[in-house]
């Protein structure tokens, strides 16, 4: 699976892919004695449902909106074949291999379930559709001091008007591909995210809609991701719940589409599973069925 020098691509390939709670009304405020010996009870709760009030407020900008956390159910099945509906409790058969706790989340918060010992990020529900126009993630990510093998420069892009930030998703992709399992495994060649210049190949984040008009004429049902000339199209549908076959692992079911799309751009063809229990290639179509295999994101899982 080297990718010195990749094959000629000559098909598109389908892949088979806070809320602080609120205060307690506080007990009647004490009670003072007024100038004419009246009582006056001072009550708190006007003043407390103020604070709460002030202390909740917080102002989002544009792409901050609220996650649209998932139960962890999943999207319905995908019509180009096999299901790739997220499941609402683990899978057994299901267990990707761990991965280093280096990269254990794809989020910066620590309060997510742990999975396969790794921090999981909420489950996000992406809108059927979005705008429709790509927004490209501005500035630029140098590969690891130390790497070595020849450069690829890439893109990232986000369609505008997703539940996710450009920033955050290009951070994802930049990891991903400068793992020692990825791609450029072994100084086969390293990879460098720019906003300018020439690219390789872009790594397009997309709307269901959007995913299915840049595939077509492939059919990818809403469900689905693909390669698309230049765009290595990630069905945002999948990034936010990921696939049925990683079980409640969204972590790891993203390092897996990402480097599946990816290496459809660097030259490499689907493959089948090589004999039950044993790990899948990353070119086998593992959103669609993991064909006895179990489940692996890595080109080359040793490191």
């Amino acid at each position: 699976m080297r990718s010195d020098s990749p094959l000629p691509i000559t098909d598109r390939s389908v892949v088979h892919d806070l809320k602080e709670p609120v205060p307690a009304v506080p007990p009647r405020g004490s009670r003072v004695r007024g100038r004419r010996g009246r009582v006056v009870v001072l009550s708190a709760v006007a003043g407390a449902a103020v604070l709460a009030a002030g202390a909740g407020a917080v102002a989002l900008l544009p792409g901050d909106e609220p996650d649209r956390a998932g139960s962890g159910a999943g999207a319905p099945a995908a019509s180009a074949g096999g299901s790739s509906q997220a499941p609402a409790a683990p899978s057994r058969s299901a267990t990707p291999s761990p991965s280093s706790p280096s990269s254990s989340s794809s989020s910066p918060s620590a309060s997510g379930p742990v999975v396969n010992g790794r921090v999981q990020p909420p489950r996000v529900r992406s809108p059927q559709a979005a705008s429709g126009r790509y927004a490209m993630v501005r500035g630029s990510a140098a590969p690891p001091r130390g790497s070595r093998g020849p450069l690829v420069r890439y893109a990232v892009e986000v369609e505008r008007g997703l539940p996710f930030k450009g920033a955050d998703f290009a951070a994802q992709v930049q990891r991903v591909l400068n793992d020692p399992r990825s791609w450029g495994h072994g100084g086969r060649m390293r990879f460098q995210r720019v906003s300018s210049g020439p690219v390789r190949f872009k790594v397009a984040l997309s709307s269901p809609a959007l995913t299915d008009r840049m595939c077509a004429p492939l059919i990818t049902g809403g469900e689905l991701s693909c390669r698309s000339g230049l765009r290595s199209v990630i069905n945002a549908r999948r990034w936010g719940l990921g696939a049925a076959t990683y079980g409640r692992d969204l972590v790891t079911y993203r390092e897996y589409v990402i480097n599946h799309e990816v290496g459809h751009a660097l030259g490499h063809g689907h493959l089948q599973c090589p004999g039950r229990g044993r790990l899948a290639p990353t070119m086998v179509q593992q959103t669609k069925s993991l064909q006895g295999c179990r489940p692996n994101p890595w080109p080359f899982p040793g490191g």
